[in-house]
């Protein structure tokens, strides 16, 4: 790519271009007048294409015509329409990949926290969780008493402009930070929600597999769970999963019911006494050296743009290549963005058993939403149109780069758990907190988060990388964005050089010598998916 290349083809097959930069009407490209003004991100056609013709992008059906498009025609929700192609379980296997050279890697480990099931954590986190939103409350008050009292309060620069603006225009020197009690407890987490009861038993059962799945996760130290007692989502059912992931599960897990308890001050104190005597006991646990193959990466986008599949995507699939080439897991979810590429992601699978499972939760998600009146073409926003990405199959043609080229080990449905390594399919909506919160729940130990407008996105336990898909994102953003992969688009770097930017920066962030912007913030976004209805 060079610095003033104005459109990029990214599949041989595609009969649009992508513009790179603006393409003013007049503009001669390939022997192709640009018919009207073309902003960077958006199509054009490169040839004629009928009414009801297919557009082609990524070398996938995008798109339909809905009259006929010259050559040079900009592409708009007004000319096309979403359309993807079918798809079905074929005996023929297509497991082939290119591996990358990991040889600069081969020999690095991160600074982890082992466990007892084989799993290292990138962090060392406590949570605290409610088994049902009548707990809310509580849970709130004793995280804010352990925070504010172990250290764990971080110094927040708008408290410091507010008395500025009441006191004097002198600006007053912010308090000294409070040295933390426990040295090697990374963050006391809160995982608030707002399900437990009221919804059908498999929503409770869900919920419970979910929490099951941040209580055993490789970032969490220990746990205090905080019940009501009369919810649908019961300690004993939480129980059950948490066994089900780990069995014979090892770190401490407080459960306290204040039905059964009795006074909220007594089921406060006890509470209080054991997380404190958990913290402690928790706090000897301390970083050791570990291989890479230890990491599970989970892949996700938000804000995309119409650079994502050209820039950030592209460039964190290499990353995944890496990964599962040097022994890692890595996990691709957000199953309405993978509308389109169902056929390719099937043929990929290890065996046709796989391949049945993808394309029948595939099937079983789109018959859901369009039950409901919505269906995959409904997925794009509106941030995603403004800025080319027009139809789903667009936004999904480019999603799917981020699970890069090695064959599909795991299908899982949520909220189920990663226990192979390889590239795993995570079934979870397209919402990016959402899909984010199930692949940490899954196990992923980091996050690679591609944005094109800007998210501040992240999680309780698991640092979640942002990467840019263009430099006046990163340039404008800057307390979010945490790499720029912007160079991929104006040709001053190729996506295997920030590939391996991005592969340093998690070894680094994994070691706990990089901390996350996201973490930086405390976005500590935690939002379960509600499948079902509500009774």
């Amino acid at each position: 790519m060079h610095m003033r290349q104005q459109i990029i083809q990214i599949h041989p097959k595609d009969n649009v271009w992508a513009a790179l930069q603006d393409v003013p009407a007049g503009t001669a490209i390939n022997g192709v007048t640009a018919v009207r003004d073309v902003a960077a991100k958006h199509k054009l056609t490169k040839e004629f294409i009928p009414k009801n013709g297919p557009v082609i992008m990524y070398g996938v059906l995008v798109g339909l015509a809905n009259e006929d498009l010259p050559a040079g025609e900009l592409v708009t929700t007004r000319n096309i329409r979403h359309a993807s192609g079918s798809f079905s379980v074929k005996e023929e296997r297509h497991t082939e990949w290119e591996r990358p050279d990991v040889s600069r890697w081969a020999q690095r480990t991160f600074m982890g926290y082992h466990r007892s099931d084989g799993r290292v954590g990138t962090g060392n986190y406590w949570v605290i969780i409610p088994m049902v939103f009548c707990e809310n409350r509580n849970v709130q008050t004793l995280h804010k008493v352990l925070v504010n009292e172990l250290g764990y309060t971080q110094a927040n620069p708008y408290e410091t402009m507010l008395r500025q603006l009441l006191h004097s225009t002198a600006p007053e020197q912010p308090l000294p930070a409070q040295s933390r009690r426990f040295a090697n407890i990374d963050g006391i987490k809160l995982l608030s929600h707002t399900l437990g009861c009221g919804g059908t038993k498999d929503d409770a059962r869900t919920l419970c597999g979910l929490l099951a799945g941040y209580i055993t996760h490789p970032n969490v130290a220990g746990a205090t769970v905080l019940s009501l007692g009369c919810q649908n989502a019961q300690l004993e059912m939480l129980q059950e999963e948490i066994e089900k992931r780990v069995p014979g599960f090892d770190r401490p897990v407080i459960c306290l019911e204040q039905q059964k308890i009795g006074s909220e001050k007594d089921l406060m104190e006890q509470a209080l006494q054991r997380t404190f005597e958990g913290l402690a006991k928790a706090n000897e646990q301390q970083r050791a050296p570990a291989p890479l193959s230890k990491l599970i990466i989970g892949m996700e986008c938000g804000g995309s743009d119409g650079f994502s599949g050209i820039s950030a995507n592209p460039a964190v699939g290499r990353v995944a290549d890496i990964v599962v080439a040097l022994g890692g897991s890595v996990i691709l979810s957000e199953f309405p963005e993978l509308c389109g590429v169902e056929q390719e992601l099937s043929d990929r699978c290890v065996d046709t058993t796989l391949a049945a499972r993808y394309t029948q939760l595939m099937r079983e998600y789109a018959a859901r939403a369009e039950a409901v009146g919505s269906g995959f073409d409904s997925n794009p926003s509106a941030g995603n149109i403004r800025d080319g990405l027009i139809t789903d199959a667009i936004k999904s043609a480019g999603a799917a780069k981020k699970g890069g080229s090695s064959p599909v080990t795991d299908v899982i449905d949520y909220p189920g758990r990663v226990s192979k390594p390889g590239l795993a399919l995570l079934c979870t909506p397209g919402s990016d907190v959402e899909s984010t919160t199930a692949e940490v729940g899954a196990g992923a130990n980091i996050v690679l988060f591609t944005t094109g407008l800007g998210t501040p996105t992240g999680n309780p336990v698991t640092p979640v990388l942002k990467l840019s898909t263009n430099t006046r994102l990163a340039t404008k953003m800057q307390d979010i964005i945490d790499l720029d992969t912007g160079p991929i688009i104006s040709g001053e770097a190729s996506i295997d050089e920030v590939a391996a930017r991005i592969m340093d920066l998690v070894i680094d962030t994994a070691g706990g010598q990089y901390t996350a912007k996201a973490q930086v913030l405390e976005q500590d976004d935690f939002i379960p998916w509600k499948r079902g209805v509500s009774l």
